[in-house]
């Protein structure tokens, strides 16, 4: 006997179909399934219904003092079923993160951070003894379903007067690694963002693309820098990352019109700003980029099938036979609510987000959205 049957779900696609699930995962997608399950759930007709939401840049180790947050509470309490740690660890202390995200109901993976106790203070980068191959490359070995990728933090807070060399020993890192997915946080230069960009290749991820800072993507005539386009074209990664600092609308419309896309949207979300906002959660940052343009088709696909693909997430991302048995639920709900960016601009909108259950290898979970 299989163990759910989810009856009646309506895809953002506006196609509807029955799905069967068994030991945690997808066995059968029809129109219809008749079929004894242990458990059926049925579906409203308002209810939406999209393969597990993975945000791929949270920060959920709990035992950090500076960013941290729970991964239940980033995760299937907001309707996310997959998150990605990115960088709170490095490789002296991701077993322990390790073993407390074991626990958790919500999947939980990890970028690992290149400096070796990862952000226990904000300058983790300013001293590049900390950075040592030899221990990244431990790690990996020791936690290969755990650990996707890499993470370096490239801002003048974080790394000191050592400009451009931690992403240049990050680089050396990742070529040493079979060339593990790269994160990189942009922000305030020193570096200079061109710097960032021209040490990047093709499958790169740069986070915070939208920021408002004057060392982002657009210059002081509202264009897109011409060495933006390249990194772009070339086809490095374009990672929202919210965050408390990271994210502007503006930036982002102007963006969008000339067709400079987001390839992934995540969050960089940690307890303050989910408690007090700006963020609160994915599906807040979802609404700001259905605001700016975006269709739901294509803002799902960016927490569902590209990450995936991206972190090499080989069962996840999709509803098909076969794949893991993680699922979003959601509402469109048309009622006005209003969104603040990272730098105070407000915009109100008409629809909200409204996840109400999150389902994880099978098994489901209310949201406290409602």
């Amino acid at each position: 006997m299989a163990d759910l049957l989810i009856k009646n779900a309506q895809l953002v696609s506006n196609e509807r179909c029955d799905i069967l699930v068994s030991e945690g995962r997808i066995v059968k997608v029809a129109p219809c399934i008749e079929n004894e399950a242990t458990n059926v759930l049925w579906l409203s007709d308002d209810e939406y219904l999209s393969a597990g939401w993975i945000d791929s840049h949270v920060h959920c180790f709990e035992k950090l003092s500076l960013y941290y947050d729970f991964p239940d509470e980033i995760g299937i309490s907001k309707g996310v079923t997959t998150v990605i740690d990115a960088g709170s660890t490095g490789a002296q202390n991701i077993g322990e993160f390790y073993d407390l995200a074991a626990k958790a109901h919500t999947n939980v993976l990890a970028l690992v951070n290149i400096s070796e106790w990862g952000i226990l203070a904000q300058d983790e980068l300013s001293d590049l003894n900390k950075i040592k191959k030899e221990r990244v490359q431990k790690v990996l070995k020791q936690y290969p379903d755990f650990i996707v990728g890499l993470k370096a933090r490239m801002s003048k807070t974080v790394i000191g007067d050592n400009g451009i060399q931690p992403l240049v020993l990050a680089k050396e890192i990742q070529k040493a690694c079979d060339d593990i997915p790269l994160m990189v946080h942009i922000g305030s230069a020193p570096p200079e963002l061109s710097d960032i960009l021209n040490c990047l290749d093709k499958g790169d991820i740069v986070t915070h693309c939208f920021n408002g800072k004057e060392n982002g993507i657009l210059a002081s005539d509202d264009s897109i820098k011409a060495f933006v386009w390249e990194a772009y074209n070339k086809g490095i990664i374009f990672d929202i990352g919210h965050g408390t600092d990271s994210f502007n609308f503006h930036v982002a419309e102007v963006a969008f019109k000339e067709e400079l896309l987001a390839t992934t949207i995540s969050t960089d979300i940690y307890h303050r700003n989910r408690e007090e906002g700006p963020v609160h959660d994915l599906a807040t940052t979802l609404e700001k980029l259905l605001e700016v343009g975006y269709d739901l088709p294509s803002l799902i696909d960016k927490v569902t099938v590209k990450p995936a693909e991206y972190f090499s997430l080989n069962t996840k991302g999709k509803i098909s036979e076969g794949y893991d048995a993680d699922f979003t639920v959601f509402k469109l709900c048309e009622e006005a609510k209003v969104l603040t960016d990272s730098n105070g601009n407000k915009r109100t909108v008409k629809t909200q987000i409204v996840p109400t259950q999150a389902i994880v290898g099978g098994v489901c979970y209310d949201t406290n959205q409602l």
